[in-house]
């Protein structure tokens, strides 16, 4: 089937766009958040292409005043790739790799009309591939972008001016493999418990911006990781990659929530580096669909276009599993050689499940401490 991506040359195999090899868990998203410099507003989003389902999803989430308001869409892919919007949802690339439009037409209550510049070049981060015993469970590539926001977003009658003298966030673009959709009905054999730990800490100072992330196995050992400074402007290659790299996690007692956390890197000289998180509120990933009991990424709702708000409470019980999936809202503290020192304000993104030995975690849900 052609589309009109064919006119494009964006091919990766063979065959039309409209088809991505074979496996039918292949996705391409976007996701954004972003903030005031005081960390007193907060919103994300995410748009999800799933080409073999013929799904196209997203959503758009606001933390503002103790309430976390998300509206959600869902609608037929019809293999059209290119057609970046659902409902009164879309998402416009003004200029490749550095300004992204991205527009919510009132719905619910919610909107939003913001545009994200870059500040330097995206992180290409590394491959993620991870098995499941013998199933493929993540085989992705992701690009992560930090900068500045500059618009309006509106919530329940309340307008809100976003500055980019002091709104920032981070976007990212990420394509391949992962579940989505229904689960698969035929169980793994033999069984294995459910293990995820995940770190992902990207963090706005004053002329630069943080990259960090980290997959460990229940052992603690980390399987995907990476850490990056990126001055503003850096272009490829330029930005300065950083080795060592270790986060120390204090858990609040008897949870899996960050109650603080210090990252040690060193540069290439060998010059150590260190970034404190503090956090400062709570945005529950599940807003965006990650987890969603019922707009979990890719789901089928039909064969038409589905539109609905959901509100929630920011501070519901962690040890659900849908709440599992968090970013915290933090303050940060980067020390860096001869002194230098600056503070900065960022997403401090975990999900915690099931066994991590490094923290005492033993079984799917027991906290610290535990």
């Amino acid at each position: 089937m052609l589309t009109a991506g064919d006119e494009y040359p964006i091919h990766q195999t063979p065959e039309p766009v409209a088809f991505s090899g074979s496996d039918r868990n292949f996705y391409d998203r976007y996701f954004y958040n972003g903030y005031s410099s005081d960390g007193s507003v907060f919103f994300a989003a995410a748009m999800g292409v799933y080409p073999h389902l013929n799904i196209i999803d997203g959503s758009v989430s606001v933390l503002h005043d103790g309430k976390q308001s998300s509206v959600f869409f869902s609608r037929p892919l019809n293999m059209e790739r290119m057609d970046t919007y659902i409902g009164g949802m879309s998402v416009e690339v003004l200029e490749p790799l550095k300004r992204i439009r991205l527009k919510l037409e009132e719905t619910e209550g919610i909107a939003l009309d913001v545009e994200f510049t870059g500040r330097a070049f995206p992180v290409e981060e590394p491959r993620f591939t991870r098995r499941q015993g013998p199933r493929m469970l993540m085989d992705l590539t992701r690009m992560t972008q930090n900068g500045h926001w500059s618009g309006k977003l509106r919530i329940d009658g309340k307008e809100i001016e976003v500055d980019p003298a002091s709104w920032s966030g981070t976007r990212d673009r990420s394509w391949g493999v992962r579940p989505i959709g229904a689960q698969d009905a035929q169980p793994l054999i033999p069984p294995l418990e459910p293990q995820f730990y995940w770190i992902w800490t990207p963090t706005n100072f004053a002329n630069q911006a943080l990259y960090f992330h980290v997959n460990d196995d229940g052992a603690g050992e980390a399987w995907n990781k990476r850490a990056v400074l990126a001055a503003d402007g850096a272009k490829h290659g330029e930005h300065l990659h950083l080795d060592d790299a270790q986060m120390d996690m204090t858990y609040a007692p008897g949870t899996r929530r960050m109650a603080k956390a210090r990252l040690n890197m060193k540069d290439s000289e060998g010059n150590p580096h260190t970034v404190d998180f503090e956090p400062i509120g709570t945005f529950l990933m599940r807003g965006i669909g990650y987890g969603h009991e019922k707009f979990k990424h890719g789901m089928s709702h039909g064969d038409q276009l589905v539109v609905e708000r959901e509100d929630m409470d920011p501070n519901a019980p962690w040890n659900i599993p849908e709440n599992l999936h968090i970013q915290a809202i933090v303050r940060a503290h980067h020390e860096g050689p001869g002194g230098q020192s600056s503070d900065g304000i960022g997403a401090f993104e975990q999900l915690f499940m099931g066994p991590h030995a490094p923290s005492g975690f033993k079984s799917m849900l027991d906290g610290a401490g535990e």
